[in-house]
């Protein structure tokens, strides 16, 4: 019962990663509340219970600053304080290539997968520390890395995640508050569902992260445990640091060339 007594918040956790992580910071003690814009937050808050677990729903919008400072304080009020956020939310931004990426497509994708980490530290940093110490996790990606993993958005916002979690170690010195991120590779969730079902339905499973080592996509909850692991004290001289779950997919990043003004094939 690694989180017995502790305050959790999850952003994202209507389903996927986020589902999957508040259920099992849950499991292992936490009181958790599950921040999400959709009705899934009231399904998974619904789910801990019924398991015999603490939790309550929040329904907002994680790039929304007024909406994280009442998710925050909501946590503080009545689990009596912080001790671990885990800004999990993000949004994919389509596939469009560089040259067709609308302005507001980008500005929306950094909005809630760069803005809302930020504000999640922001407001949850100062009560985390408030309470001797804990932990801060943020969900970026492997297309934060390097090219070939992601839209030009999505992927600048996820390499700005990174970028923030190592700032914002280094600017919480001194706090016992410790900021780090995970970097998933090819993921079930509901953003990447339709490939999984497509694959399924042309009976070609088998072929999604077929570039990795492992030669398949991953489970919501193989990148739930990683979070977990950061937000605990197994992980209390991790700091920093952003924390590759893909595969093996990185150690290579094979990609498919795509020469300008032509299409990939």
């Amino acid at each position: 019962m690694r989180f017995a007594g502790k305050s959790i918040v999850v952003t994202g956790a209507g389903s996927g990663i986020g589902r999957a992580a508040a259920l099992l910071f849950a499991r292992e003690g936490g009181r958790v509340v599950a921040a999400d814009v959709s009705e899934g937050a009231d399904a998974t808050a619904a789910a801990i219970i019924d398991a015999g677990g603490t939790a309550l729903a929040f329904r907002g919008d994680a790039g929304d600053e007024g909406d994280v400072a009442r998710l925050v304080a909501l946590a503080a009020e009545r689990h009596g304080g912080l001790d671990v956020i885990f800004a999990n939310a993000g949004i994919s931004g389509g596939l469009a290539n560089l040259f067709d990426t609308d302005v507001a497509l980008i500005t929306e994708v950094l909005r809630v997968n760069l803005i809302g980490p930020f504000l999640a530290i922001k407001h949850a940093a100062p009560l985390i520390a408030a309470r001797g110490g804990g932990a801060i996790v943020l969900t970026a990606s492997v297309a934060g890395l390097r090219s070939g993993a992601g839209s030009p958005a999505y992927s600048a916002s996820k390499a700005g995640v990174i970028n923030l979690a190592q700032v914002a170690a280094q600017q919480l010195s001194g706090s016992n508050v410790r900021v780090n991120a995970i970097c998933p590779g090819l993921t079930e969730t509901e953003m990447t569902r339709p490939t999984f079902d497509y694959a399924r339905e042309a009976g070609k499973l088998d072929r999604l992260g077929r570039l990795n080592p492992l030669r398949r996509g991953a489970q919501p909850d193989e990148l739930a445990r990683v979070a977990m692991f950061l937000a605990s004290d197994d992980a209390s001289y991790v700091n920093g640091q952003a924390i590759v779950v893909d595969g093996g997919l990185s150690s290579s990043h094979p990609v498919t060339r795509q020469d300008y003004g032509k299409t990939a094939v």
